[in-house]
């Protein structure tokens, strides 16, 4: 029995042979087709992949798809999800189809799906595309289309990084820096970018074949093996990406896991010193961002879990940063879309600044004790767990912006929330003691 595939308002992913079809892919870039049509926007449509194996014979699906309905395609074959935003806007593009997984596992596939604006579609257009999927909505057809290779997709996104500060600084440091892509498309860009840093180079994964070296999510336990490259290597900081480079983990220089939450709370302490701004996070990030934020006279936000809420919000407070605690900066200056390219020149800026290891300036941040777990959806019924909860810490403030956040007066909080992206159910805590979150997430998980 084939099992299903995962369609929302956050774009598809499905198991390759089994949930993912030729047949689904059609269907559904046929709808985003009579979506640009129905909203009259002209130009072409770009198309490029993360390296997995799969993605070529995707990438043709939705090619074929799109010229049938007169859609002038530009391929770029492998480029990471941040770069495809930039080539929107550099192409003047309608739209994009990023075929891409993210960090879900090697025998997965799915498509990520962008606006002229050179943005992931938000969940109200997210929501419209799913209705038009739903409907199995088309365009007219048309015999006059034209598919272009895009060629040097990597020049405008790397101007507007070296742009965000003053490389100078972090050229006459000289890091010597780790960069794990492990296989996915982060190399394409990520070497480039760091040559131009002056950092001395060390890579894992650079072919982008999407023959993961490890699981392709960055947490600690998939980044083990990484952390024992850092030191072996004698490297300052360990810089992982996932699969299509939208995240980014870090390890420092004695190979410990510092992790992606670190990502956005250093970023936002190398610029709010900088360029003090309001910032924007997701409900599922670290509070840290709060301190960060209240140091400079700032706001920080909250929105729900997903890089377009986090834009939402952003436009609307009219905030100079964002990001999501899954290591996804979100920087204007450069693109409305996470970017894992963002915080790896923001944090090396922050290293040159400091003259100090990461782990010495990621010590002055203070420390919250934030815990994630999930379990399989088919064994939960999320708004029956929601229910049991609030009615077991009853002194917790009620929160549903995002599934359900349960707030203390002590700023300890506990998120659970159904997958977007994955037929699972997430819980997270941060409290001030990491026992304490973990509890919390099994009390939760055990409803």
């Amino acid at each position: 029995m084939a099992s299903k595939p995962i369609i929302s308002v956050s774009g598809l992913r499905a198991i390759v042979g089994d949930s993912l079809t030729q047949e689904l892919i059609e269907q559904y870039i046929s709808a985003y087709a009579f979506q640009l049509a129905e909203s009259g926007l002209p130009g072409p449509i770009i198309i490029s992949r993360d390296g997995r194996a799969s993605g070529e014979i995707i990438c043709q699906w939705v090619q074929q798809t799109l010229t049938n309905f007169g859609r002038d395609v530009f391929y770029a074959d492998i480029m990471a999800t941040p770069t495809v935003g930039i080539q929107i806007r550099e192409q003047q593009a309608a739209g994009a189809v990023q075929v891409t997984a993210s960090h879900n596992p090697p025998q997965y596939n799915g498509l990520k799906l962008y606006g002229s604006d050179g943005r992931i579609l938000n969940a109200q257009k997210g929501a419209q595309l799913l209705e038009y999927y739903h409907q199995q909505q088309t365009p007219a057809k048309s015999s006059t289309a034209s598919v272009t290779n895009l060629e040097d997709t990597n020049t405008a996104h790397l101007e507007k990084l070296v742009a965000l500060t003053d490389i100078r600084k972090i050229q006459a440091r000289k890091f010597r820096v780790l960069l794990d892509c492990n296989h996915g498309s982060g190399s394409i860009l990520g070497i480039p970018l760091l040559e131009s840093l002056g950092c001395e180079l060390v890579v894992l994964g650079r072919e982008p074949n999407g023959q993961f070296a490890h699981p392709a999510e960055p947490t600690a336990e998939n980044l083990q093996e990484v952390g024992k490259q850092v030191v072996a290597q004698r490297c300052e900081i360990g810089l992982c990406q996932d699969p299509d480079a939208d995240r980014l983990a870090l390890i420092d220089s004695e190979g410990n896991y510092l992790g992606e939450e670190y990502t956005i709370a250093l970023c936002m302490k190398q610029l709010l010193a900088e360029e003090p701004c309001d910032v924007v996070i997701n409900c599922a990030t670290s509070r840290m961002a709060y301190d960060l934020a209240k140091e400079v006279n700032q706001t920080c936000y909250e929105s729900a879990v997903g890089e377009a809420n986090v834009v939402d919000v952003m436009l609307a407070q009219k905030a100079g940063f964002g990001g999501e605690g899954n290591g996804g900066p979100i920087d204007p200056r450069v693109g409305l879309i996470r970017d894992s390219f963002v915080g790896i020149v923001r944090i090396l800026a922050l290293m040159a600044r400091e003259q100090r290891p990461i782990e010495a300036i990621a010590g002055d941040i203070r420390p919250y004790a934030i815990y994630k777990d999930k379990a399989l959806l088919e064994a939960h019924d999320a708004q029956t767990v929601f229910s049991k909860l609030i009615r077991q810490f009853p002194d917790a403030k009620v929160d549903y912006t995002d599934g359900l956040k349960l707030r203390w007066p002590n700023d300890d909080w506990l998120l659970v929330r159904a997958s977007n992206t994955e037929p699972i159910i997430r819980a997270i805590a941060e409290t001030h003691s990491l026992t304490k979150s973990q509890a919390l997430c099994k009390t939760a998980l055990s409803q």
